[in-house]
């Protein structure tokens, strides 16, 4: 037996810091050679770098106007990153956030229809209510999938979600299309008293205002209640979590039904708020970049709110990069792949690195002998 040498205060400190240091520093390098590599990829079509960040900061950062514009955008990513982190706590890995989000503006846009000059008390309330319904049942079928058929939750979603956008647009182009609307199907537009205004004092929609309130409520449900302890434990180890009896199946259900509710909430923002009506432009790729904020936040619900302003703030000076510097509009879709790809690798060199795993320093000092 090996004596137990426990360590100092300090070391216990410096311990604590380390643990959680981790978490910060990987995505943080992560991010900065993505960044360096998408420099290369400029240098290589004659553009400079430095242009880019500036054009960023400007655009994205620049002005009161960049900063609303810039959380305008990150208001649909902080729902679509919870599609992506809260069924992360059971092990899976859930890509099909674009289809509940398409499918959840669809379903708010088809319940206004019926409620049309009826009070807004009720029909906002309904039409939220059937939006995080449609992307529930969306995703959560996927859980179902997963848990009780042992379908592969990645491939599932994916394939999931372009049927949901093939669907989608099936509907809009057909069974509810407004025969108004020539050159862009759309369905017909929502009354105007069912439009979600401004938040006091910023001029930017209630949804970001929701996915902020949404994320500390999945912190909350995934760290602090007794169903977060289960749904960690089963993400851990399955089969000791079915040993001890929890829930397994219920969880994946559950937790991959709720991510699809916030996703879907965000098609719901988009009909009230951004379009009117449902139609192609609700296609955004919002989901797909969740997937990236989800993943450089480590799937902590606190961490995607700062990570999704950042996102949003790219996104948002992509305009101004395009007239600038006279690239597509697609480069920054660019530099968000090379992002992701590079995350994708660090997660490989978590619990590798001696300094920030307290286990794996010396503890005993020279001399101790094994007893």
């Amino acid at each position: 037996m090996v004596s137990d040498v426990r360590l100092s205060p300090t070391r216990e400190a410096r311990a604590w810091i380390a643990q959680r240091a981790e978490a910060f520093v990987i995505p943080l390098c992560a991010a900065a050679l993505g960044l360096l590599l998408f420099s290369l990829f400029l240098l290589s079509l004659g553009k400079s770098p430095a242009t880019f960040l500036d054009l960023v900061q400007r655009g994205g950062f620049g002005s009161a106007f960049a900063l609303q514009n810039s959380l305008q955008r990150a208001a649909p990513i902080l729902l679509a990153a919870l599609c992506v982190a809260l069924p992360a706590r059971l092990g899976l890995v859930i890509i099909g956030g674009e289809g509940a989000i398409v499918l959840g503006g669809l379903a708010a846009a088809a319940a206004a229809l019926p409620l049309a000059g009826g009070p807004s008390l009720v029909a906002v309330p309904v039409m939220a209510l059937a939006a995080a319904l449609a992307g529930a049942l969306w995703i959560g079928a996927v859980g179902w999938l997963r848990a009780y058929r042992g379908v592969n939750e990645t491939i599932a979603s994916l394939l999931i979600s372009y049927i949901a956008i093939a669907l989608a647009n099936h509907l809009i182009e057909g069974l509810l299309r407004d025969p108004a609307s020539l050159n862009k199907p759309s369905t017909k537009p929502i009354d105007e008293a069912f439009r979600i205004g401004p938040m006091p004092g910023l001029d930017v929609h209630w949804g970001l205002g929701i996915g902020i309130i949404a994320c500390l409520l999945a912190w909350d449900l995934t760290e602090r209640t007794t169903i977060g302890f289960a749904a960690r434990v089963a993400g851990g180890n399955v089969r000791a979590a079915q040993i001890q009896g929890l829930p397994v199946g219920r969880l994946v259900v559950g937790f991959t039904a709720l991510g699809g509710a916030c996703a879907a909430l965000a098609g719901f923002f988009e009909v009230a708020v951004v379009h009117g009506n449902a139609n192609a432009s609700l296609i955004a790729g919002y989901g797909y970049t969740g997937i990236l904020v989800a993943f450089l936040a480590r799937q902590n619900p606190l961490a995607i709110m700062p990570v999704a302003f950042l996102l949003g703030g790219i996104e948002a000076s992509s305009g101004l990069i395009q007239r600038r510097m006279h690239l597509p509009d697609a480069t920054v879709l660019v530099l968000e792949g090379l992002l992701f790809v590079v995350v994708l690798v660090s997660e490989t060199f978590y619990g590798r690195f001696k300094a920030f795993n307290p286990h794996l320093w010396s503890n005993a000092p020279k001399g101790a002998a094994a007893s």
